[in-house]
């Protein structure tokens, strides 16, 4: 295409540009704003302003025990994706072996498999062989279905780390797990950042496997909101979406401060 034709074709792209981005933002957008309507009740155009359900919500015991025990849960989960992650990622990268390409398909099966059906598999699996620790079945749910992120930003990582240095700090006299650590790891630390917060936040919001799994003493967050929705329906509910939108970008912007966007997400 040529310079003459990119320019008219400009302003069409920007309005295309614009349309799919308010399209994108308009679902984080919305909650937002119902959630400072001073009605009893959700209304569009919201009415008034307040911040009262904010703190209405904060002094909710169901909402604060549900948002610890999902920050547990999530912390566990991007603890395990990072032990099972990491290792697959070097495996995937460093090492030539047949079949290969069929296992990194596998490893990496759970980012466009339905969560839902997983979610009922999981259900089938731990009721087979008896398994009734409601927790120790969700970090195990959502240990796999995060542990694709790790192996994927990890392997970006380790693409860009000359290998020679690893060999050199080996042949000086470190062992394998030295030349890692003190070579290898400082190098792919920004990939190991954003595999633990993508693990961190993706288990943090998950509801299709959550919810097969949780039980009455162990209520992830998401599960918490729909139990309130099906009860009534008032700008709380849009103050806890809000307030999970901004802790998700919280993490996003950490990702930033820590590690850099860009350089963590370079595959």
């Amino acid at each position: 295409m040529s310079e003459t034709g990119l320019g008219r074709a400009a302003p069409l792209i920007y309005a295309l540009t614009a349309v799919i981005m308010v399209f994108l933002m308009l679902p984080l957008i919305l909650p937002i704003v119902l959630s400072v309507s001073d009605t009893p009740f959700v209304t569009f155009p919201p009415k008034g302003f307040t911040l009262a359900w904010y703190a209405k919500v904060l002094d909710e015991p169901d909402f604060t025990s549900s948002f610890c025990f999902s920050v547990m849960l999530s912390a566990s989960a991007a603890i395990g994706a990072m032990l099972l992650g990491t290792p697959t990622a070097i495996g995937l990268v460093r090492l030539s072996f047949p079949g290969k390409a069929v296992v990194q398909g596998l490893v990496l099966s759970p980012l466009i498999f339905p969560t839902l059906v997983t979610g009922i598999a999981l259900l089938r699996l731990f009721s087979s062989i008896g398994s009734q620790d409601a927790y120790l079945n969700l970090v195990i749910g959502h240990v796999l279905v995060t542990t694709p992120y790790v192996v994927r930003t990890v392997s970006a990582s380790l693409v860009t780390v000359d290998p020679g240095l690893e060999e050199a700090a080996r042949t000086l006299g470190a062992d394998r797990l030295t030349a890692f650590w003190r070579v290898t790891r400082p190098q792919i630390m920004p990939g190991l950042i954003a595999g633990a917060l993508f693990a961190f936040v993706t288990s943090f919001d998950n509801y299709a496997v959550s919810m097969w799994l949780f039980d009455a003493s162990h209520v992830p967050l998401p599960m918490m909101m729909i139990s309130l929705i099906s009860r009534m329906f008032d700008p709380g509910i849009a103050a806890i979406a809000s307030l999970m939108i901004f802790f998700s970008l919280f993490m996003v912007l950490l990702l930033e401060k820590i590690a850099g966007l860009r350089r963590a997400m370079s595959f």
